[in-house]
């Protein structure tokens, strides 16, 4: 059985939005005033998971990495072009887009319940995504690289209240790597 897997960039005080600046804000490029080393490579340790899973998106961030990926030429890119990806959205993804890329059929809940029955799902950035799983209970695992940053603005991975399982903690570059487990979620 499969699990919903979460990994987000995140600063101290508990932002996720505007990591690479790329949205405009005033305290957006957050993780990268920390250089490269932050964020280059799999700082997530999905290492097979690229092979077997599927990455979920929104359409925002399919859209932006859509931009990013497909140019780039390291064994992490190489992996990421490769991954089978699926992207919450209304409208029909273009022909040209992203390799491996396709809508999700269907109501997402619906659609994590057919799809965790074989494989590992991982959700990548995606703000109302990640939302909509947690209002419906179906995140198991966060995996959360923190930088020491706090911005003080900014739309937050938790907005209320939530206690979490630490599974793991490890310096990644300038960052740290948590593993957090959803407690009554598959281990």
């Amino acid at each position: 059985m499969g699990r919903v897997i979460v990994v987000q960039y995140i600063t101290l005080d508990g932002v996720v939005e505007d990591p690479d600046g790329s949205g405009g804000t005033p305290f957006g490029g957050w993780a990268m005033r920390h250089g490269p080393e932050g964020v280059a490579g799999d700082k997530f340790r999905l290492g097979s998971m690229l092979e077997t899973g599927v990455l979920l998106f929104g359409r925002r961030t399919w859209n932006h990495f859509a931009g990013l990926w497909p140019g780039r030429d390291t064994p992490f890119a190489r992996a990421m072009n490769r991954a089978d990806k699926a992207v919450v959205t209304s409208r029909a993804l273009p022909e040209d887009g992203w390799t491996n890329s396709r809508g999700v059929d269907g109501p997402l809940a619906e659609w994590i319940a057919g799809t965790v029955t074989t494989r590992d799902v991982v959700v990548i950035g995606s703000g109302s995504v990640v939302q909509a799983l947690r209002e419906h209970g179906l995140v198991d695992e966060y995996r959360l690289i923190a930088f020491p940053t706090a911005v003080n603005a900014g739309r937050r991975l938790f907005p209320d209240a939530v206690d979490l399982e630490l599974v793991s903690s490890e310096m990644t570059g300038p960052a740290s790597l948590t593993i957090h487990r959803v407690p009554g979620r598959t281990a």
